[in-house]
């Protein structure tokens, strides 16, 4: 295999944390977008939970977390030192109960006798966590953006759209701060570019 190879899906947040991670790396890669309900065969034999992300190495590793795959690409090159700057407890927080709320929050008819409305208030109380942090920095773990932040920021900007009037009216100055700056960097949009569906050759 030439270079590594990227099946990714644009708008969902755990791609959006790994190809985050590989951009400011500077890893090469080739991008195949993957339409979920037509998922390639290519990425089904790999990988046959049939999730996104998955990075294939060049070497013919399967990588099947989004955590993993940013800690993959860090490990050949941390620029701004991300490594440095992580949480495992606010990690844990994020990918665990603030995601369980969160799914039923925004997508309550999915879910059997679920009260959106209960939901994004717990939610909330995470969110409220991390402005209390954010207000003693501009980041999570600093004066500069790290692991921390890009782990969990596709998450709370998912939330945040899910009723931007609704999230606005919140208190929440410095996570809509913290917020508003990564939504808005060359990082986020530059990985946010639109691809075409990916297909193989035939």
């Amino acid at each position: 295999m030439a270079e590594p190879v990227l099946y990714s899906f644009r708008r969902c947040p755990y791609a959006m944390r790994a190809r985050m991670a590989l951009s400011v790396s500077g890893a090469e890669y080739e991008h195949r977008e993957v339409v979920l309900r037509d998922k390639p065969p290519q990425m089904l034999e790999v990988s046959p939970k049939g999730t996104v992300p998955v990075l294939v190495t060049e070497d013919g590793a399967v990588l099947e977390e989004s955590l993993d795959i940013m800690r993959w690409a860090l490990g050949q090159s941390d620029p701004e030192g991300w490594l440095d700057r992580s949480d495992a407890d606010l990690l844990a927080a994020n990918d665990g109960p603030f995601k369980h709320h969160l799914d039923r929050y925004k997508y309550s008819t999915r879910y059997d006798d679920v009260d959106p409305e209960e939901h994004g208030s717990e939610a909330l109380k995470h969110l409220r966590v991390l402005d209390e942090r954010l207000a003693a920095s501009p980041y999570l773990c600093g004066e500069t953006r790290g692991f921390a932040d890009i782990t969990i920021f596709p998450f709370v900007r998912q939330f945040a759209n899910a009723d931007r009037e609704w999230f606005d009216a919140q208190d929440l100055p410095h996570l809509s701060k913290w917020l508003e700056a990564l939504v808005n960097s060359e990082l986020f949009t530059g990985v946010m570019t639109k691809h075409d569906q990916w297909k193989a050759a035939s």
